[in-house]
């Protein structure tokens, strides 16, 4: 990463635009804007830009909810995107301990995502930070590719 990196949260809609381009470039599934919107006007401090200059070339997009019969908060990585040229310079995982630290701060105790089983780097990446292979889901995405569950368990404070 060069000096020029600067990180920071999802301000208003006009970031909007950096997020769905970004992933509607460069990730395999196709979202609609009521997806982008879901996330960004219900959890906007779970999403992080990382920008060279103007030019805004990585992001991740989460949500934090209380679910399952236990109420336990669960975080969910639910986009990921880095430019191809400037990948392996440690910005995907930057923009992911920003995401984690966040919601770590809002109490979540547990947090998921998927990846495509071919997607070595993503595996790499989110197993480096602690994450689990949790299953494997059979035809998972439009593709027919099949996805990893990885989980983080965090520790509990009790």
């Amino acid at each position: 990463m060069t000096e020029t990196h600067t990180f920071r949260q999802y301000r208003d809609e006009r970031d909007l635009e950096f997020v769905m381009g970004l992933v509607d470039n460069e990730l395999s599934e196709p979202y609609h804007i009521f997806t982008y919107r879901f996330f960004l006007h219900n959890w906007p401090s779970l999403c992080f830009l990382c920008f060279d200059g103007d030019h805004c070339f990585g992001t991740v997009v989460c949500k934090l909810e209380k679910r399952g019969a236990d109420l336990v908060y669960r975080g969910y990585i639910a986009m990921l995107v880095v430019e191809k040229p400037y990948r392996t310079q440690g910005v995907g995982k930057k923009l992911v301990k920003l995401a984690i630290g966040e919601m770590i701060a809002q109490g979540a105790q547990e947090i998921s995502l998927e990846a495509e089983v071919t997607n070595t780097g993503a595996l790499k990446l989110y197993e480096s930070l602690g994450f689990i292979r949790d299953k494997r889901l059979h035809r998972y995405y439009l593709s027919g590719t099949d996805a990893f569950r990885l989980k983080l368990l965090l520790p509990s404070d009790s």
